[in-house]
């Protein structure tokens, strides 16, 4: 039997010279080292058109064998944000009053969390990341997907640079466990909360904490 053949097509791409491509790359470096975690977020409306544009942004990333295997849950209604909250603060009073250790604590001080989640009834928007170990095939057999976390982390990034892109202000939130979200959204039973991600507009009187980000020697390892 002869292999099946898939289709391709021709890829190409502009070019820039060596000081173009030093200037291109510094200059989106400095605008990307702009994009700042945000806890205080204004309620102003954000155009859904444009969240949905940040979202397939997302959804360009790449993923293991081209599977994309996630789900971009996007909630506006306030009783479902309302109740997302509550479930969260209840998980995320648990882990500040014992679940996490004190070196763990001790590291979260200087950016000033608590188990207080307001952001999630203020901003706009609120993206559930959802991560898909496998898919549902319709006779119900299950199809594996694959390097499922990374995938699903490249596409988050790509996301967060969207949201920064968009004038646009984000936070990655982490409650954990999660599994209180996928049962409140009613998701079906291959997918897995990744993140939670409130994105809107700074409040009017946000701050964020002053902090510095590791320096070139720090992150990168040479072999020339």
């Amino acid at each position: 039997m002869p292999e099946k053949e898939y289709p391709f097509i021709d890829f190409s791409r502009e070019s820039y010279s060596a000081e173009e491509m030093i200037e291109k790359s510094n200059s989106f470096f400095e605008w990307a080292d702009e994009r700042r975690s945000v806890r205080d977020f204004s309620d102003k409306p954000v155009p859904k058109e444009v969240m949905e544009n940040i979202l397939m942004t997302g959804s360009t990333a790449p993923s293991g064998a081209h599977k994309q295997p996630w789900t971009f849950c996007l909630i506006s209604n306030a009783s479902l944000k309302s109740k997302l909250r509550t479930l969260a603060e209840e998980e995320e009073k648990k882990s500040y009053g014992g679940r996490m250790s004190d070196e763990w604590l001790e590291d979260l001080a200087p950016i000033g969390t608590d188990w207080e989640k307001e952001f999630i009834d203020i901003a706009p928007w609120i993206v559930i990341v959802m991560k898909r170990p496998y898919e549902i095939q319709e006779d119900g057999s299950k199809r594996q997907n694959y390097y499922v976390s990374e995938s699903v982390g490249l596409a988050s990034g790509f996301l967060l640079m969207a949201v920064h892109n968009a004038g646009l202000v984000a936070l990655t939130h982490t409650p954990s466990p999660m599994n209180f979200i996928a049962k409140a959204l009613e998701r079906p039973e291959n997918e897995r909360p990744f993140l939670l991600i409130p994105v809107g507009y700074p409040s009017d009187d946000a701050r964020v904490p002053d902090l510095t980000r590791k320096t070139t020697d720090e992150v990168i390892a040479y072999y020339d």
